[in-house]
């Protein structure tokens, strides 16, 4: 339950950090006002990025969730088999030290 708490955070950081940069992007846009100074203003981006945004932000929630559910699942699987679990993880960490021993 603590590493779906962590991973949470992480993901939720990550989208704060990208609305960030969106909204950074947009603000660095010039206004239609700093067109009529004499200077000629570029248009707004077209709306496929908006478009492209969305599909992005769409799929860092289903990856959010998809995250959250897996966890979930791996915990109460330990929980019901807390033994084999150990075992489990034993086995794969002498697996992956004998692998990584040979170089």
């Amino acid at each position: 339950m603590a590493t779906d708490a962590v991973v949470s955070r992480e993901l939720k950081s990550l989208q704060e950090e990208l609305s960030t940069s969106q909204r950074e992007r947009v603000s660095s846009i010039p206004s239609p006002a700093a067109g009529a100074s004499g200077t000629t203003a570029t248009p707004p981006p077209p709306p496929i990025e908006a478009a492209e945004e969305r599909e992005l932000r769409d799929q860092l929630r289903e990856l959010v969730n998809e995250v959250t559910t897996f966890f979930a699942e791996a915990e109460k699987n330990i929980s019901a088999h807390p033994t084999q679990s150990v075992v489990g993880a034993m086995l794969v960490g002498i697996l992956i030290g004998r692998l990584l021993g040979r170089r």
